[in-house]
């Protein structure tokens, strides 16, 4: 390996990028271990909820800008499906611009791509969960401070 590689215990190797905090040991106990779970819908197709889930560790804060994602391989073979099916919900990343592929080093979270979804979702809420969330408080006659009080949040 060249200078500024490290290889994990897992094998996973990838470039360690000073600024930042996770290790790539650690992100890949976090991305396959502790923050993704195991376990796949019938609702989707499984490359589609792995970009998802990638996704939601990018809002969350998870990963964050220059993070590297883990190798298709690894992913593949930590949730016993396809390195095609992976292959395929990592591009879906790429094409959206939230992800780059860096030849020979993996793919990285690019910078602005937390911004960018939270544009994206706060648009699709919008547009999508609020005409219905709205319709429900008309339809209950519900007030605006009446749901910030009893939602368990103070008013402010």
């Amino acid at each position: 390996m060249s200078g500024g590689e490290e290889e994990g215990a897992d094998g996973w190797s990838g470039t360690v990028n000073q600024h930042d905090t996770a290790q790539p040991s650690d992100f890949n106990r976090g991305f396959l271990d502790g923050n993704m779970d195991r376990e796949f819908s019938d609702s989707q197709p499984i490359y589609r909820q792995l970009r998802d889930r990638v996704v939601a560790m990018i809002l969350d804060g998870v990963l964050n800008e220059g993070d590297p994602l883990p190798s298709v391989r690894n992913v593949a073979a930590e949730y016993r499906v396809n390195p095609l099916t992976v292959l395929k919900g990592y591009q879906q990343l790429v094409d959206e611009q939230l992800v780059e592929k860096k030849r020979g080093r993996g793919m990285f979270i690019n910078t602005g791509a937390r911004d960018l979804l939270l544009q994206g979702e706060r648009q699709k809420f919008l547009t999508e969960e609020w005409p219905k969330i709205r319709a429900t408080i008309q339809r209950l006659g519900l007030e605006p401070a009446t749901l910030l009080s009893e939602s368990g949040g103070k008013e402010r």
